[in-house]
C-alpha cells in the first residue's frame, strides 16, 4: 500500500496528515508556534525554529503513529507536499542558511515607501499590466527592495529569495524552486501572462539569479536527501512536489475547484479564492493562476480575522506564559466569549468595528488603515464588543464579495474551511451579513489535506482537480437569515462610510 503526506505551516499553527489513495486520513497532528512582531507593522517567522522545526516534528510524529497503528513503513510514503503562509520572503546564503527571519505576507506592512518608489520607477499601469495586480503590502517584491535598501549586508550575502514552501522543499531536496501560484504574489516581479520572471521589473529590484525557477505545484521537483531523511524520518528518495500557498491548498482540500466555487478560509486572517475561467482585470483584488496550467483564480484577503478575536480574548481575559486565559485554555476562552457574544443582539447594540487592526488588504489596500470600534457608550459590555468584532470581520468579507460581483465574477458556491468554522456565531454572522449560503465539509483539516491531494495528482493517482470530489464529503450548511437584513444593510453602509470619512486621519496617526 502507498501513502502521501501533506504538511502545512500557518501563522500560528502547523498541521500534518498521512493519507491513503482513497483520501482517508490515517493520522493527523498539529503543533502551535508563535508569530514575531518585532516592530509595529512587521510580522516575521523564524524559518529554522518554526517552519523546519514544525515540519520535522510533524513528519516524525505522523510516521511514528502510522507505524505503531497500521504497520506503515517510511518507505510506503511515496510523496510529500508542503504549503505555507504566503507570500513569505526568506533570504538564504549559498549554504542554505537563513540570513534573517522570514518577512510574512500582507500583515507585514514595512515596505510602503518601497511600493511608492516602485510605482514611480516602473509605472503603476505597467506594473498592473505585467503583474495583474497593483502593489500592496501583500506583494513580496517591495519587501525584497526593502531588504536591499535597509539590510544591504544581508542582500549581498543572499543566494536565493525563497518562499515558505520553497524553503521546506530546499531543506528536503537541496533544490530551489517557487510554485507559480505563490510567484504571482512576488509582484511586480512575476509576469502573469508569460508565467515567468519579468526582466524589466526584476532589474528595478534585485539580481535575476537570486530568484528561484518557477514550477507548477504538481511538479515533482526533487527527492528527500539522506540528511533530510535522518531529520524527518522520511525515507531517502521520497518524492517532493513544488508545493504552494496555504490558501490554495485549503481550496483544494474542500473541493472548491470548479468555476464559480469560492473558498472562504477562516483563519488568523480571511482569504478567498474564486475559481474562474479567465484572468480578470482588477486593482481591487488579486488575479492569480492555479496549481495546474489552464486554470485561474481571483483571490483576496483581509488583514485580520482570528488574530483580531484572539487579541480581544488575550486583552480582556489576560494570558499567562502557558497560553491560558483567566485559568482557561484557548478553546475555553473562545467558547466563553462566544457564549457571551450570544447575549448581544445582532448589530451589537449599535457598535460597528473597522477590523483594520493591521492595515487592510483587499479591496481597501491600505497599510495605514486603523482599527476602530465606533458607537461606544457606558451601556456597552464585553459581549457587545466581541460581537461587534465578529460582525466587523463579516462586513469586510462582504466588501470583498461585492468587489467580485462588480467584476462580473459569479459566485455559485461558497465552501468554508479553517479554524473559524468551529464558531457558529462567526459562520452565521457572515451568512447573514453577506446573504450567502455556506457549506462546510466533513473533513476540515485544511491545507495539509489539500497538499496530500496534490501529491496524489503528482503520482498519477488522480489526473484532474475535479477528482478531489471523491475525497470531499459535505457535512452541513449555514443559510442566511433575512430577519436582520434591514439592520445589517444600514450598518454596512455606516461601516463603509466610517473608513471613507476617516481615511486621511488614519494616515496622520
Amino acid at each position: 500500500m502507498s501513502y502521501v503526506m501533506g504538511i502545512d505551516i500557518g501563522t500560528y499553527e502547523s498541521k500534518g496528515v498521512l493519507v491513503d489513495p482513497r483520501g482517508r486520513i490515517l493520522t493527523q497532528h498539529a503543533v502551535a508556534h508563535r508569530l514575531d512582531i518585532p516592530n509595529r507593522g512587521w510580522a516575521e517567522h523564524d524559518a529554522e525554529l518554526t517552519w523546519w522545526h514544525d515540519f520535522k516534528w510533524l513528519s516524525n510524529k505522523l510516521l511514528k503513529d502510522a507505524r505503531s497503528r497500521y504497520g506503515i513503513r517510511s518507505e510506503d510514503v511515496k510523496a510529500v507536499g508542503v504549503s505555507t503562509i504566503a507570500p513569505a520572503l526568506l533570504p538564504i546564503d549559498k549554504n542554505g542558511i537563513p540570513l534573517r527571519k522570514a518577512i510574512l505576507y500582507g500583515i507585514d506592512t514595512r515596505s510602503e515607501q518601497e511600493i511608492t518608489e516602485l510605482n514611480q520607477l516602473g509605472g503603476e499601469e505597467k506594473i498592473f499590466e505585467i503583474a495583474g495586480q497593483s502593489l500592496s503590502s501583500q506583494a513580496a517584491g517591495p519587501k525584497i527592495l526593502w531588504i536591499r535598501k535597509h539590510e544591504p549586508e544581508i542582500y549581498s550575502k543572499t543566494y536565493q529569495f525563497l518562499c515558505g514552501s520553497g524553503y521546506l522543499v530546499y531543506k528536503l531536496t537541496n533544490e530551489c524552486v517557487i510554485d507559480r501560484y505563490t510567484a504571482i504574489n512576488y509582484a511586480p516581479l512575476f509576469d502573469i501572462r508569460s508565467q515567468t520572471w519579468n526582466p524589466d521589473m526584476v532589474s528595478l529590484i534585485t539580481d535575476a539569479d537570486k530568484l528561484p525557477p518557477p514550477a507548477w505545484s504538481t511538479d515533482i521537483v526533487g527527492k528527500v536527501t539522506l540528511n533530510a531523511s535522518i531529520e524527518t524520518g522520511l525515507a531517502p528518495g521520497t518524492k517532493v512536489i513544488a508545493g504552494t500557498a496555504d490558501a490554495m491548498s485549503e481550496a483544494i482540500s474542500i473541493g472548491a475547484v470548479h468555476e464559480g466555487d469560492l473558498m472562504m478560509m477562516y483563519g488568523s486572517s480571511t482569504f478567498f479564492i474564486l475559481t474562474t475561467d479567465q484572468i480578470p482585470k482588477t486593482k481591487q483584488l488579486w488575479p492569480n493562476l492555479h496549481v495546474i496550467p489552464g486554470k485561474h483564480t481571483l483571490t483576496g484577503g483581509t488583514a485580520t480575522a482570528g488574530s483580531l478575536t484572539r487579541w480581544f480574548v488575550d486583552q480582556c481575559l489576560g494570558r499567562d506564559s502557558s497560553g491560558a486565559s483567566a485559568g482557561m485554555t484557548v478553546e475555553e476562552a473562545y467558547a466563553y466569549m462566544t457564549e457571551q457574544a450570544g447575549l448581544s443582539p445582532p448589530g451589537a447594540n449599535g457598535l460597528i468595528t473597522l477590523p483594520y487592526f493591521s492595515g487592510e488588504r483587499t479591496p481597501v489596500h491600505d497599510a495605514f488603515a486603523k482599527g476602530m470600534i465606533f458607537g461606544l457608550s457606558l451601556n456597552h459590555t464585553t459581549a457587545d464588543l466581541y460581537r461587534s468584532l465578529v460582525e466587523g470581520i463579516s462586513y469586510s468579507i462582504r466588501h470583498n464579495f461585492e468587489a467580485m460581483n462588480q467584476l462580473g465574477a459569479s459566485i455559485n458556491r461558497v465552501v468554508a474551511v479553517g479554524g473559524g468554522v468551529k464558531s457558529p456565531l462567526w459562520l452565521q454572522s457572515v451568512s447573514d451579513i453577506c446573504q450567502v449560503r455556506q457549506t462546510i465539509p466533513k473533513v476540515t483539516v485544511g491545507a495539509s489535506y489539500g497538499n496530500a491531494y496534490i501529491c496524489a495528482m503528482a503520482l498519477g493517482w488522480h489526473h484532474n482537480l475535479s477528482d478531489v470530489g471523491h475525497w470531499v464529503e459535505i457535512d452541513r450548511s449555514v443559510d442566511p437569515r433575512r430577519e436582520h437584513l434591514e439592520l445589517y444593510e444600514r450598518y454596512y453602509d455606516v461601516y463603509r462610510r466610517l473608513y471613507e470619512q476617516t481615511q486621511s486621519l488614519m494616515k496622520v496617526l
